[in-house]
């Protein structure tokens, strides 16, 4: 039987950022450096696949600080964490290697910056990511207050409306956030912003790749976890951009082929914390059904990369 024809529009850049593939890193590296089995507090990064494959070669991820020993090295997750955490593990002398993104580490820096500066921070963000527990722990309870959407603005109540700044999420939507950015000027018009940009390049160079691409398609699939805030946020851009069926897979054996009945052209991207072979295997699945046509839509060329702390780079 001959198979229906289909086109692929490959987003580029997609997938691991310079972030996360530090992240995987630090892990492997102190996997070889101490042996296993190396701590590490939350999902280094947000995909199963990913965590899986670090489980195998034996780390151990926990929720808390507690539920590690004192006596085997422990890393903290890319997304950041309150300094209390730090603090603890200093306190009990533990090993530790922070594997926080540097892009999320300059939003701290500029937190405690606009704090020492007799500044309350306004944190753009979303409830209960570790991202930003981490960013609203870095100041004293209070000094940071969280607005998730332009409605939140109206209503935020703060010490000194003259005596304000805003930090955000990094994984944020460009677009969702510039509505935020507009209402809190609007309400408090000396509120000091960041010098740049604090949406990370990676964030923002796949949400532009997915506008590029979603008025070709049918249909968009971001490969992603659930729990990825930069997937989710893809899969809106998508939808917001014209693709009317824009859905986040995990892996190839989720998507819904029903609903893909009758197209003639598919966008594939992927969060930055999904590995290219699961894209691949998403690929592999379309060609298993289709006669299908590979196009790449090129709109940035990513060549950052991080350096991993000093300390994996000392030998033992």
């Amino acid at each position: 039987m001959t198979k229906p024809p289909l086109t692929l529009f490959l987003a580029a850049p997609r997938g691991f950022c310079a972030g996360v593939d530090r992240a995987i890193k630090i892990v492997e590296m102190a996997l070889e450096k101490w042996g296993a089995p190396v701590y590490v507090r939350h999902e280094i990064v947000h995909n199963k696949f990913v965590v899986d494959g670090l489980r195998d070669k034996g780390a151990v991820f926990v929720e808390e600080l507690e539920d590690c020993p004192v006596d085997r090295p422990v890393i903290f997750s890319a997304h950041g964490v309150p300094k209390s955490v730090p603090s603890e593990a200093e306190q009990r002398h533990m090993v530790y290697v922070d594997a926080t993104c540097p892009l999320v580490s300059k939003v701290h820096i500029e937190a405690q910056r606009h704090f020492d500066n007799g500044l309350q921070m306004i944190m753009i963000g979303h409830a209960g990511h570790p991202e930003t527990i981490g960013t609203m722990g870095q100041l004293p309870e209070g000094e940071v207050v969280l607005v998730e959407t332009p409605q939140d603005v109206a209503t935020v109540a703060v010490r000194d409306p003259d005596r304000l700044a805003y930090v955000t999420q990094t994984t944020l939507s460009i677009d969702d956030t510039a509505d935020i950015v507009a209402a809190l000027r609007a309400r408090f018009p000396t509120i000091v912003g960041p010098h740049k940009e604090d949406i990370c390049y990676a964030t923002t160079n796949r949400q532009e790749a997915v506008k590029a691409m979603a008025g070709q398609c049918d249909a968009m699939l971001v490969v992603g976890a659930p729990n990825s805030s930069n997937s989710r946020r893809l899969v809106e851009v998508g939808a917001k951009a014209g693709c009317s069926y824009s859905q986040l897979v995990q892996r190839a054996e989720n998507i819904d082929w029903r609903a893909l009945e009758g197209i003639e052209s598919v966008g594939i991207t992927a969060g930055a914390s999904a590995p290219e072979v699961l894209v691949n295997e998403v690929i592999e699945a379309f060609r298993a059904r289709y006669e299908v046509t590979v196009e790449t839509v090129q709109t940035a060329v990513e060549n950052v990369e991080f350096k991993v702390p000093r300390v994996l780079r000392a030998p033992a």
